[in-house]
């Protein structure tokens, strides 16, 4: 064994240590129970180094649902609709490749068809001779709905949250710019503005559990690295054509602040017929509105 590989290993174990570590300290009593179903997995192709393993939530029973998270998140994002889906689903909530707590080994590429890739052998994994559901929130959206065109008999619906990247086109960030922004983005005062922006009625719904969720993974090793070399490569955009073949629903938040206007605007003249709005939610309605969200996918 080389010393790059041994890095590695010290590296996904460094991971595993930080999540012993906090297991104990989260505030948000949903978040500590989903945190207890996380599971270690090894998946082909998806890095150089079979030392890589990689976070995904295992928990429920029934027909499969894949629960892609949004832009630097974690699988934590949905630990309050996971309660009302897990009584007859088994749900599959993996990090996404670069974020919330997988391993960034040195010498990995970040960016959209490293994520596609990452899906597509979780996907692969799961999936088996059974096609399965998948819900897609934000960033999450946009990377659900290019995986129900890649594997068509694969995934056989979709519920799409607020879904960020269905129009428009991001620039490529270079260095150091990606690097500046990637430290600003992790700035305390940043990440609690962000957090309330999400949300409806912040007020009254923001408190340290949500705060200390939405910046929980920034100790992970690699998480700026990962985040500027994402940005440099474009991000997530540009996603909401052509349609996937399979029956798709979106919920849009009324009082989200956060996707751009003229983007909501392309989604809603898109997908007009396909869409549901949450009246009480802002960005994140499967936190906000969990059980309408629930409910929304029982019934299509």
């Amino acid at each position: 064994m080389n010393q790059e590989e041994i890095k590695n290993i010290d590296n996904t174990n460094a991971t595993k240590a930080y999540i012993n570590e906090i297991r104990d300290k989260i505030i948000d009593k949903q978040a500590r129970k989903l945190i207890e179903d996380l599971k270690w997995i090894e998946l082909k192709d998806v890095s150089p180094y079979k030392s890589d393993l990689f976070p995904t939530v295992i928990t429920g029973k029934g027909e499969k649902i894949l629960l892609i998270h949004g832009f630097d998140s974690c699988f934590l994002e949905y630990r309050r609709i996971t309660p009302f889906l897990k009584k007859n689903n088994k749900l599959i909530i993996p990090d996404l490749y670069g974020f919330g707590f997988c391993p960034r080994s040195s010498g990995n590429k970040y960016g959209f068809k490293y994520l596609m890739k990452h899906l597509n052998s979780v996907l692969n994994y799961y999936s088996k001779h059974q096609s399965i559901g998948v819900i897609g929130a934000s960033m999450g959206g946009a990377l659900a709905l290019e995986l129900a065109r890649q594997n068509p008999k694969k995934v056989n619906k979709l519920l799409l949250l607020s879904p960020a990247g269905l129009a428009g086109k991001n620039p490529k960030i270079p260095w150091p710019f990606n690097h500046l922004g990637a430290f600003f983005l992790r700035q305390p005062l940043v990440r609690k503005s962000l957090c309330r922006q999400a949300f409806a009625d912040p007020t009254n719904s923001v408190g340290p559990a949500e705060e200390q969720i939405a910046s929980i993974h920034l100790k992970v090793p690699g998480w700026q690295s990962s985040l500027a070399d994402f940005a440099s490569n474009g991000g997530v955009s540009n996603c909401g054509l052509p349609k996937p073949n399979q029956p798709l629903k979106i919920i849009l938040g009324k009082y989200d602040r956060i996707i751009p206007k003229n983007e909501k605007e392309e989604t809603r003249r898109t997908y007009k017929s396909n869409i549901e709005i949450a009246k009480n939610s802002g960005h994140l309605p499967h936190l906000e509105e969990p059980k309408l969200v629930a409910e929304a996918w029982k019934e299509f």
